[in-house]
């Protein structure tokens, strides 16, 4: 096997200062049971359980028998140094010395009850530093591992086959991974056969695709199959198909001559179709290496028609196929819209909603407790936290945790207070409960709960009562906005700092807003909809906490209160809510770069006292994704369909 170092161009050159997997230092002493999965040091011998069965004393003293070279039986030699060890502690870690010693023995001896005096291994292509780290973990199962030593770390380890390190070197790979490496390191991985980090680093480049194509260079080294593999992928995570196009023209750019020719193929991996038609027209219709080439022209062909075929509402056609230049990618995160009120009941029902398709898919998956109204959320990891709310009936101070993986429901701690209009915040893995009403009366209390211990602590409380007000975590800050305190809605916010576990007024709103939703959105607090005394508000405006202003932003489409109000895609997502006469399923989400709000897809389910949450990263994602993305074309069909007869209807 060659230890030789991997060419740098595949390794790529790590940034010290992004790389910590201990904090600010770009250099972690690890050890083994430190790894996510938590696995048995000594799993590569059997069931030996080293850690667990010896003391870390005993480890201690056998590693400073080796330094003083005490009762050492071996020599291990390396490039530029050799080392004293002991064969029997080697061959434990390492099945490739057990076979060098023991083979030794049985070559020297003939049997294997009388060891020679010395025996001596010799690695070439390995460093002191390196083979210093292998020693230290084959005796204290701990090991310096940083971005300047990890690649040699790892491919040495695998070599003399130390699993437990090999381990231990593909999470710190797996941790470190950024916009600027994982190209590089999805190259070493490849490399070197380890699947499982290739996974994580493609994963990376995918998930953060935007960021990988604005500092990634690597990314246009990649050959043509590479590269084209990247662009297709159904799980690319790009919100506008005109940043793919960019990507493949900066490809095609790093060698034009040679490239410009692959200039169709990488069309096909582009849906065309879902471009911007500005884009389209000037940017892909007009290229000089599209123009060039006699089979892109096809292509253009297909995808003018595609945007711009007015027989789409024809009645008489058959049923559309959505075409590959059209099939929406893979979201990787969906929003999950849960309970509410509808009817005149409380809803138990779950939809989440798919930004690619612009679809909202019923989940069959609601809590067998029983429904919620007015009642709080929170994410930590893939589970959703359901607290307190309202039934029609009973105030609830309980507590529901839906799996997403799982697709199960289970019970938590209660809180010590039963708390319908709850407003409810994450921050650093604790859930806060703020406010709310509990039957009786409006409340200032708050409650943290840790779902580490599974208790609920009692913390100061705010400055005002809140009930149906909306609170976010800001800059490791939380905020509590508007509300009703049970005689006026409120124009009031406030904000919790963890550090002094002190409330503190911030200036009051520019309106009061009960029934109110508010979210942290690059770098303040969007607060929108909500009720003022006397009517539902389609306004919003958001708070700058570096000048301590509020500001208003563009108006909705709807007024709404007692809605949702979720970030998925970089835009700012209100969903159903109460307008004032009636309960509605109206969707639309805010675009920060042109302050407008757009129409989306309304909901399957008309509601109000509903929460939102983003959940992201899902495994199973395309559980929670619509299903019949080849149908898109025609369910648009019949939309426009149903719209010009209701229009030809209204006219007559």
């Amino acid at each position: 096997m060659n230890l030789e170092p991997v060419n740098a161009a595949v390794v790529g050159q790590q940034n010290n200062d992004s790389l910590s997997s201990t904090g600010s230092n770009d250099e972690g002493v690890l050890s083994d049971v430190d790894t996510d999965d938590n696995m048995d040091v000594d799993e590569e011998i059997g069931s030996g359980k080293l850690v667990g069965s010896v003391s870390e004393k005993a480890l201690q003293t056998l590693n400073e028998l080796r330094c003083g070279n005490l009762l050492c039986d071996a020599v291990i030699s390396v490039s530029d140094g050799s080392f004293n060890v002991h064969r029997a502690i080697m061959s434990a870690c390492s099945p490739y010395f057990r076979v060098q010693f023991t083979s030794a023995i049985a070559a020297t001896n003939g049997d294997n009850n009388t060891p020679p005096k010395n025996h001596h291994v010799h690695i070439p292509g390995v460093s002191c530093a390196i083979m210093e780290e292998i020693i230290n973990y084959a005796y204290l199962r701990k090991c310096s591992i940083n971005a300047d030593n990890v690649h040699q770390l790892l491919i040495t380890a695998d070599y003399v086959d130390i699993s437990g390190l090999v381990r231990m070197c593909k999470q710190y790979l797996a941790q470190m991974l950024t916009a600027e490496n994982c190209v590089s390191i999805m190259g070493f991985a490849r490399f070197r056969f380890l699947n499982d980090l290739y996974a994580k680093a493609r994963s990376y480049l995918l998930r953060h695709f935007i960021e990988v194509a604005a500092k990634n260079k690597d990314l246009l080294q990649l050959n043509l199959k590479d590269f084209y593999d990247v662009i297709n992928d159904d799980e690319l995570n790009t919100r506008e198909e005109d940043n793919v196009w960019k990507l493949c023209i900066k490809w095609i750019d790093q060698d034009p001559n040679e490239r410009k020719h692959h200039v169709a193929q990488l069309m096909q991996g582009v849906r065309l179709g879902l471009m911007t038609p500005k884009c389209f027209m000037e940017e892909v219709r007009e290229h000089p290496y599209v123009v060039q080439s006699e089979e892109a022209k096809p292509l253009i062909v297909e995808t003018f028609k595609f945007m711009y075929d007015l027989d789409i509402i024809n009645p008489t056609s058959g049923e559309l196929t959505t075409p590959p230049l059209a099939m929406p990618r893979l979201p990787h995160e969906v929003i999950f819209a849960i309970g509410g009120w509808s009817g005149g009941t409380s809803k138990a029902c779950i939809e989440t909603y798919d930004t690619r398709a612009d679809r909202w898919v019923n989940i069959p998956a609601e809590d067998p407790a029983g429904p919620r109204a007015y009642h709080g959320t929170a994410v930590i990891g893939y589970k959703i936290y359901a607290i307190g709310g309202y039934d029609g009936l009973e105030y609830f101070n309980t507590c529901r945790v839906f799996d997403a993986i799982k697709k199960t429901w289970k019970e938590v701690a209660p809180m010590h207070c039963r708390r319908c209009y709850v407003s409810v915040a994450e921050l650093n893995g604790l859930i806060y409960a703020i406010g709310g009403y509990d039957g009786h009366n409006r409340l200032n209390t708050v409650e943290r709960y840790n779902p580490k211990t599974n208790q609920w602590t009692v913390i100061t409380p705010m400055n005002m009562q809140r009930s149906d007000a909306s609170a976010c975590t800001l800059n490791g800050k939380i905020y509590a906005t508007g509300g009703f305190n049970g005689q006026e809605c409120l124009d009031s916010a406030e904000v919790y700092d963890p550090h002094t576990n002190v409330w503190t007024r911030i200036p009051n709103m520019n309106q009061r807003r009960s029934g109110v939703s508010c979210v942290a959105f690059r770098g303040q607090v969007y607060v929108v909809g909500g009720f003022n005394g006397t009517s539902r508000l389609a306004t919003g405006e958001r708070y700058n906490p570096d000048t301590q202003t509020w500001s208003f932003i563009r108006e909705m489409n709807h007024s709404r209160s007692n809605f949702g109000l979720e970030i998925i895609d970089d835009m700012i997502f209100a969903i159903a809510g109460f307008n004032g006469v009636s309960t509605i399923s109206h969707t639309e989400c805010y675009v920060p770069e042109t302050n407008e709000w757009m129409e989306a897809t309304d909901m399957n389910i008309i509601r109000s006292a509903l929460t939102a949450n983003n959940v992201a990263g899902l495994p199973n994602i395309r559980d929670y994704i619509h299903k019949e993305r080849d149908r898109l074309m025609e369910e648009r069909r019949q939309r426009l369909l149903a719209n010009a007869m209701a229009s030809d209807e209204n006219l007559s």
